[in-house]
């Protein structure tokens, strides 16, 4: 015959172990189904991203203004007609029988010196080249931005699922302490304990409700939308791989990295500006050509040449000369201290992300589902009265715990790779 004790909390045992399974451990994001409709996707974000964000938008149309200045530095400068008029002002005719009197066209050409245009087309060149990089700088950071911010808001829905789920299995909990306490089989105090649980997890809920908030309104900066344009929930993603060694990302960053590829366009600058410093001491030319019409008297022509010369190079040439080598030395600095900053972040970044990945192995395969199984075996021993009450609600928390670490650390890891990207100059996460 079963005990009166078990036919009361039968109901509600019933109960718990029929809405468990909602529970437990669920599988990886690779391994489940379809998203639910409503869902935003990485891929989406990414696309309205590319189309939509200002800085990316600026940033490339700055870049093909400078492309556009480079057949205009080492053009010619612009020639200088002439008229003039060698007689009376007012009104201007000539003298007659005067034969200095006459009307003048003439053209001027200004020539520089041999070798200035193509330094001056170079600087443009590299110009150009920097703002490339530029641009494809900082689409590698608004994309590096975006994706963290996605992965944030999807560890914000993931923890309040499992929270609301768990929150329903305490609530199952409080019930079977109450149906115990009505029959005097346990105190009140298993009753409060359940009650305060999940006075914790609305606790929880409230700060996940702000970082939700927080994450959405980053991502629509990023696609320049109103911040409080509603978003759906992220859908679940295939879990990336870090399928290179912490040498190879070095590599990758000493040979791709935009940041030192622009430090390296600002050292060629300088370096061609150097040059264009030295060229400066030697003279620019100009040549002319004059006709001159004479009243009653046969046309003149005119051939003109003139030479800028660098009389007073110690207080100009020699003092830009001077400046430009240290401009160049200043970028020489800043290019190795961009480099050590890059392999730096790389290095830290690295470390970040294989730990998380380690701990999302560690908890995915082994902690979450042995909690999980404790969670099993207290619910169990505690219909039997092998446990108390304080014991089941110690195996929920734990599992709920695990659950959620097992989340942060999945989403550290995609959020480390996302940090990489821009300091190695290849995508990570497809």
């Amino acid at each position: 015959m079963p005990s009166r004790k078990f036919i009361l909390l039968f109901p509600t045992l019933l109960i718990l172990i029929l809405t468990f399974p909602r529970y437990v451990f669920s599988l990886p994001p690779s391994e489940r189904g379809s998203p639910e409709t409503g869902q935003i996707t990485l891929e989406e974000l990414l696309k309205a991203a590319a189309e939509n964000n200002p800085e990316i938008k600026s940033s490339s149309q700055a870049a093909a203004a400078s492309r556009a200045l480079v057949p205009a530095a080492g053009a010619l400068p612009d020639p200088t007609l002439k008229f003039e008029n060698l007689g009376h002002l007012i009104p201007p005719t000539l003298m007659r029988g005067d034969p200095s009197s006459a009307r003048a066209y003439g053209v001027e050409q200004e020539i520089p010196f041999p070798g200035k245009r193509g330094i001056k087309e170079n600087i443009a060149s590299v110009e150009a080249e920097s703002g490339q990089w530029n641009h494809q700088l900082v689409q590698f950071k608004v994309i590096s931005e975006l994706k963290q911010a996605f992965f944030e808001l999807y560890l914000v829905h993931k923890s309040t699922d499992i929270l609301s789920k768990d929150k329903e299995l305490l609530e199952n909990f409080e019930n079977i302490a109450e149906s115990r306490y009505k029959v005097g089989q346990t105190s009140q105090q298993d009753v409060l304990k359940a009650q305060v649980e999940q006075s914790k997890i609305l606790d929880r809920l409230l700060i996940l409700e702000q970082k939700k908030r927080i994450a959405e309104a980053k991502i629509n900066s990023l696609l320049y939308r109103p911040a409080d344009t509603p978003l759906g929930a992220p859908a679940d993603f295939r879990k990336a791989e870090l399928s290179y060694s912490l040498e190879e990302l070095t590599q990758l960053a000493l040979s791709n990295s935009p940041a030192l590829k622009v430090s390296q366009s600002e050292v060629n600058r300088r370096e061609q500006e150097v040059e264009l410093a030295g060229k400066d001491f030697y003279p620019d030319f100009a040549l002319g050509f004059t006709y001159f019409e004479r009243d009653q008297n046969p046309g003149m022509y005119g051939l003109m040449m003139s030479a800028k010369v660098p009389l007073y190079f110690r207080e100009k040439q020699r003092p830009e000369l001077e400046a430009a080598g240290l401009n160049l030395s200043s970028a020489r600095n800043m290019r190795d201290n961009t480099s050590s900053t890059v392999l730096y972040q790389v290095q830290e970044t690295y470390t970040l992300a294989k730990t998380a990945e380690k701990l999302a192995n560690l908890y995915g395969a082994a902690i979450v589902p042995q909690s999980n199984l404790a969670l099993n075996s207290a619910i169990a021993n505690y219909e039997v009265g092998k446990i108390d009450f304080l014991q089941l609600i110690d195996a929920s928390v734990s599992l709920l715990e695990y659950q959620l670490k097992y989340h942060e650390a999945t989403v550290e890891f995609h959020k480390a790779l996302a940090q990489l990207e821009p300091l190695v100059g290849v995508e990570l996460i497809k």
